[in-house]
């Protein structure tokens, strides 16, 4: 290569968005942007925090890729998980480009367009690893990886610039249920060629030591199925297919007839069957209606609910409101999860109810029932060395993971100043000569909640926290917009706040203050309803601070009338 082009090739430039995905568990979506030309990486939902009351779900904020619709080439998707898939019914409407994924992935992405009728606008391409395509100045393609669902994929990104290496969720299982190893191979190959950036998990970057086989587990299940007096339940995440199938196997080998419950149980049971990813021994499933026509030591019923989601299938059989089943003596429930930070009072809620309805409950991560789908910090450090990229951007996990990440990677011998621990929106600028953060752009949450996204915000929230803790405090009266005098009220509605029977002294007290103040405010004048309603909101939240400590929302509602009654 002559001088000249060496520079030229040097002085490229690739730029790596993340709008979400780093310092948070879930909502996964990276931009890499060369040129005029951009490719967009996963594109996820998380699930909402518990302080998100009556939100449903959380996607990425979509401003920057509406901004660029025209430059983006498509989106690929590494696996099926809703944190790197979910999002996309509500991205695709309004950024409808090509979707590329693997068999499975695309398969239970078809369920998720159907239900919103967006099937037949989306095009969709089937990828496989080993097999690459060529998208304007993009040369990509894909490598197997070993994750807590079948048909994962890390996804390479050649450019003139310089290689991207996304691994999205990986761990390295030698004996993985379904014979598939990482494509070790392909690793230490880009490794020698040169990788300029690697997006790489940190999720387990806290653990140490090796990520244990899943087929560890259905060693365990056998055991649990052979040696259990009645029925079985059991829950896992629906989208594990590997433990699903390990699942029948144990019932199998343990003659048990497997009933499915739970809606996105039985979809993914049902296209991972169509597919082929799942293999059910003939005469294996039955339906739960079907459940008392065999003995109870011969059925094994897989369900869902391991977050103790209160609408959740498990949920409801530990408060006895299931419609079809209902907990009985004997009874083994066996949770093959572990509970995603944040969601331990509901699962650990879930269990006891479990145990006062007389099931045995089997639980405990080191029970062997379960183990990660990410690879812990022996597997992470194993990747940099494969890879050994020139960048390093740690990505998925909460900040803390980040951290420990970068730590890891700086004892392999990468600088400091080439690992970029960076917020979502960072945008940042690779090339073989430096690697930097050059802006930002908009990025986080937007929440969905029913049929509406993004009409709740934080304002929003925020009422509906208070309102939660403190309740409400509505003042009604009537004023005749002619005399500006008060001709009815004022009443008083107290809801979650105090019991209005219970204090009638609180309650003409502050009938009292509101009096008060607008004679105050009509001697003065004042006769413009905004001013009015500030004006005892002000007064009733002192008062009712000082004798209660509390401070509920306050609604003053004014109803204006005349002569001829309310206008």
């Amino acid at each position: 290569m002559h001088a000249k082009e060496a520079r030229e090739k040097s002085s490229d430039k690739i730029r790596i968005i993340p709008l979400g995905g780093v310092g948070e568990i879930g909502k996964n979506i990276f931009v890499v942007h060369y040129g005029e030309e951009m490719i967009v990486l996963d594109a996820g939902l998380m699930f909402p925090e518990e302080e998100m009351l009556g939100v449903d779900l959380v996607i990425p904020d979509i401003s920057y890729l509406l901004e660029n619709r025209e430059k983006i080439k498509g989106i690929f998707l590494s696996h099926g998980h809703e944190d790197h898939i979910g999002a996309l019914p509500y991205i695709l409407p309004e950024v409808n480009v090509p979707v590329f994924g693997t068999r499975l992935t695309l398969g239970l992405l078809k369920i998720k367009l159907e239900e919103h009728g967006l099937y037949g606008d989306t095009v969709l391409n089937e990828i496989k690893a080993g097999e690459g395509l060529q998208l304007g100045s993009f040369n990509i393609n894909f490598f197997v990886t070993n994750h807590s669902i079948p048909d994962s994929v890390g996804i390479i990104l050649k450019t003139p610039a310089g290689t991207v290496v996304y691994t999205s969720d990986f761990k390295f299982d030698h004996t993985p249920v379904h014979g598939e190893i990482t494509d070790f191979h392909t690793l230490a190959e880009l490794g020698r060629e040169g990788v300029l950036v690697a997006l790489l998990d940190s999720t387990n970057a806290e653990r140490p030591g090796y990520t244990r086989s899943e087929k560890e587990v259905g060693e365990k299940l056998e055991e649990i199925f052979l040696s259990a007096e009645g029925r079985i339940i059991i829950v896992t995440f629906a989208s594990n297919v590997h433990r699903i199938q390990q699942i029948v196997n144990a019932a199998s080998f343990s003659n048990r007839k497997v009933a499915v419950d739970g809606w996105s149980m039985v979809n993914v049971v049902d296209i991972a069957q169509k597919l082929g990813y799942l293999h059910i021994p003939p005469g294996t499933l039955i339906d739960v209606d079907e459940v008392d026509k065999f003995p109870q030591n011969r059925v094994v019923i897989l369900t869902t609910g391991t977050q103790g989601e209160p609408m959740s299938a498990l949920a409801r059989l530990a408060n006895a409101s299931h419609r079809k089943l209902e907990i009985i003596p004997k009874d083994t429930v066996v949770i093959a999860a572990s509970p995603i930070p944040g969601n331990e009072k509901l699962v650990f809620r879930t269990i006891d109810n479990l145990f006062r309805r007389g099931a045995k409950v089997i639980y405990e991560e080191d029970s062997g029932i379960h183990v990660s789908g990410h690879g812990s910090r022996e597997e992470i450090k194993l990747m940099l060395n494969l890879l050994r990229p020139q960048y390093l951007i740690p990505v998925h996990g909460e900040y803390r993971h980040l951290i420990h990440h970068a730590d890891l990677a700086e004892k392999l011998g990468i600088e400091r100043d080439n690992i970029f621990i960076v917020e979502n929106g960072t945008i940042l600028e690779f090339s073989a000569l430096q690697g930097k953060v050059v802006s930002s752009v908009s990025a986080g949450g937007v929440f969905v909640d029913g049929l509406g996204v993004g009409d709740v915000g934080s304002i929003v929230l925020r009422d509906r926290q208070i309102l939660s803790r403190e309740g409400i405090f509505i003042v009604v009266m009537a004023i005749d917009h002619i005399d500006k005098k008060v001709v009815s009220g004022p009443d008083i509605v107290s809801r979650g706040f105090v019991y209005v029977r219970e204090s009638e002294k609180l309650i003409e007290e502050a009938k009292e203050n509101v009096t008060k103040t607008l004679d105050g405010l009509m001697a003065k004048g004042v006769s413009d309803w905004p001013t009015i309603k500030n004006s005892i909101r002000d007064t009733i939240g002192k008062f009712l601070w000082e004798k209660t400590g509390r401070r509920p929302m306050i609604l003053p509602v004014i109803m204006e009338v005349n002569n001829n009654g309310v206008e």
